[in-house]
């Protein structure tokens, strides 16, 4: 289902230059356990292998995230839905202010019908990833678009060691079948995989119907000095949504918590993708097409608005994205024998827009148009940035990046169902910036290494904010707002890696964002709010007791406040103050192995004022499996403790329709954990 095919060869650097003492490489790295000294930019980087990913206990695909120390994935919707994320006192929403890259394609969808950076990763197939790469802050030139709070780049594997059948089945109707082989093809390697997942849920009043089909083909050509892949990937999802749901109707007894006000939302998405990535030598690229379409039911203020209809809304997303990334990499001497190294880099995006819209509608049939646009939008970036090895000790690496900016809109409606004439918002925009960033780097000793970062960033605004005129619900005249909107963070941090046992940061940072982007319930999406400030503390800790026996400790503290005082109040809505995450690790090469985890993350700020907070929420799970020769069982037990702590809270109107007309309350919407669940797999490989 790939619509017009255009595909622009342009090249993107997906690894790093390393200047490690006075010798300059490129490190390919695996894992935890891979010594990232004289290769880091700043403590709060780092890298996971799927050694790591396979002990973890999933119960949703987005939860593969959680591998960064820190973030935590939730859920407000069904399954199919992209993820809420937080990070460093971020409620990223879906995506907003952290940039996720799969194989060099981008993620994050701008401009989109839900919300801007929205991130969904259900396309992605976790046995098949081999690395996921994060960097906080954004003290990375070859980072650009929603790099705020950071960014990660998930590559999947090149080859299969042995393949792979496995079957799961669990409560609520849960199964999942991924089949995955490479073979020797063309005078290179050729993978794939197929996942289907069934799901219905634990839900009282709905099935969730969840419907999962994930594909991925890719073929790798190795030759002296590089390599070439070529990759298809396909994802098409359909489910049923249990939404967050208003405290005061689980208190008068109108539904439990795993109930639902309105049992017709839900979702339909499809994502199909062609990329392709090369290196040789000095030079790296990928050039992508992916063709991506979203279907969205949502109600969050349910009567609030029509009494008699309700407010179930359709959010609509149906577009092509195309693009690639180019590098080159010059390594020489300065004088006295000093090594140095600049990179140099070029991507392109373009963001093909059929539609993106909004509609009125009562058990998914529409009843009228809000807004309906078509958008192009697209972006250059160039970037090049600079390593010199001063010393044995000191290095430096510099950075500076351009990003221009191009957005198009073309209204769709003219007049809307609340009898506003939309062509106003028709219009151009375009915007540009300079980012610099910098890191200073010391090696103490082979052992810890310290760092003082800074470095400028930014996320995109919804290219519809950009130009609009009129509001689409009432007609008056509204501001446009700024198309980019910069961010600037700073830290320090050290970073130990022991006797090839402990691998330790610490990390104190501080970030400033002249506009924030919040949720917003009765639309169902995010808009531009006040500037913001955000400094905190993290600390995360490896540690490898044996070959077989390990432990990992993540802790976040983040302090959060809008940077102007106003009447309303200063505390950030979302913004959490503590994450915390540990888990104890067994994995012996045959016989048993498992993981048991725990995440904890704060209370945080419901309003402005701060005077409705969230509780705060702590989440067990478990994975314990053997193996056996060509044979493999596990057992997932998620929430293992049946917590009904929330996923996620929120505050704000709605109206049930048992409340009197044009009566409104203010209360906490919530979606709960899904309670304790056990899943079980048997694979077997050949």
């Amino acid at each position: 289902m790939i619509g017009r095919l255009k595909i622009c060869l342009l090249m993107t650097f997906t690894s790093q230059a390393v200047v490690a003492h006075q010798n300059i490489e490129t490190v390919i790295v695996e894992g935890r356990q891979t010594n990232l000294l004289g290769e880091a930019v700043s403590a709060s980087e780092g890298v996971v292998g799927q050694k790591e990913i396979e002990l973890r206990p999933l119960l949703r695909t987005g939860e593969v995230l959680e591998l960064i120390p820190g973030m935590v994935a939730t859920q407000h919707s069904g399954t199919g839905k992209a993820n809420q994320y937080f990070l460093r006192g971020f409620n990223l929403d879906h995506g907003t202010d952290f940039s996720t890259h799969v194989d060099g394609m981008p993620v994050n969808m701008r401009t989109h019908g839900h919300g801007q950076g929205y991130t969904d990763i259900n396309f992605l197939i976790p046995e098949t990833v081999s690395q996921l790469a994060y960097k906080k802050g954004a003290y990375y030139a070859d980072v650009g678009d929603f790099s705020g709070a950071g960014s990660t780049e998930i590559t999947t594997s090149k080859n299969i060691e042995r393949g792979l059948v496995e079957g799961s089945v669990g409560q609520d109707s849960y199964y999942r079948l991924l089949a995955m082989d490479s073979i020797a093809l063309a005078g290179g390697e050729f993978i794939f995989a197929l996942e289907g997942t069934r799901y219905d849920g634990p839900w009282t009043d709905i099935e969730e119907d969840l419907d999962k089909i994930n594909v991925l083909a890719k073929h790798t050509n190795s030759f002296k000095g590089g390599y070439f892949t070529l990759s298809f990937m396909a994802y098409d999802n359909s489910w049923n949504s249990a939404d967050q749901i208003p405290s005061r109707a689980v208190e008068q007894g109108i539904i439990d918590e795993l109930g639902s006000i309105d049992e017709s939302v839900g979702g339909e998405s499809s994502r199909y993708s062609i990329n392709a990535n090369w290196k040789r030598g000095a030079w790296e690229g990928s050039a992508y097409f992916i063709d991506y379409s979203l279907n969205l039911w949502s109600n969050f203020t349910y009567f609030l608005d029509d009494p008699i209809s309700g407010d179930q809304f359709e959010q609509v997303d149906e577009r092509n994205i195309y693009g690639g990334r180019l590098s080159y990499l010059h390594t020489g001497n300065l004088l006295a024998g000093k090594r140095m190294s600049n990179r140099f880099g070029a991507e392109l995006r373009v963001d093909d827009i059929d539609e993106v819209g909004l509609y009125r509608t009562q058990a998914r049939s529409r009843l009228g148009v809000v807004r309906s646009d078509e958008v192009e939008q697209s972006s250059i970036g160039l970037f090049w940035e600079n390593r010199i090895a001063w010393t044995d000790h000191l290095s430096s690496v510099v950075g500076v990046r351009y990003d221009y900016y191009d957005f198009s809109v073309d209204d769709q409606v003219g007049t809307n169902t609340n009898n506003v004439d939309l062509s106003a918002n028709t219009g151009n925009a375009n915007d540009d910036l300079v980012s610099i960033k910098s890191s200073l780097i010391y090696t103490f000793h082979n052992e810890w290494e310290g760092y003082v970062s800074a470095g400028q960033g930014f996320h995109s605004n919804d290219a519809r904010g950009t130009t609009i005129q009129v509001d689409p619900s009432d007609g008056n005249a509204v501001d446009a707002v700024d198309p980019l909107v910069k961010s600037f963070g700073y830290e320090t941090g050290l970073r130990g890696f022991v006797t090839n046992r402990i691998n330790a940061s610490v990390a104190l940072w501080a970030l400033e964002v002249d506009s924030e982007l919040l949720f917003v319930g009765d639309a169902g999406n995010t808009e531009a709010s006040r500037g913001s400030e955000r400094s905190g503390l993290e600390l995360t800790m490896y540690y490898q007791f044996t070959d077989y026996l390990s432990m990992d400790i993540e802790y976040g503290y983040t302090d959060a406040e809008f940077s102007d005082s106003a009447p309303e109040g200063n505390e950030i809505p979302g913004a959490i103050e503590t994450v915390f995450q540990t888990g104890l690790n067994v994995n012996f090469t045959e016989g048993w192995y498992g993981s048991l985890r725990v995440r904890h993350f704060g209370e945080r700020p419901l309003i402005e004022d701060g005077s409705v907070k969230s509780d705060a929420s702590t989440l067990f799970n478990l994975r314990a499996g053997y193996r056996r020769a060509d044979w493999n069982v596990k057992a997932d037990i998620l929430n293992l403790s049946d917590s009904n702590d929330h996923d996620i809270d929120y505050y704000y109107a709605s109206r049930l329709s048992s409340e009197a007309p044009g009566s409104e309350t203010e209360d906490i919407h919530y979606h709960v954990i899904e309670p304790r669940t056990i899943r079980v797999s048997l694979s077997y490989q050949f």
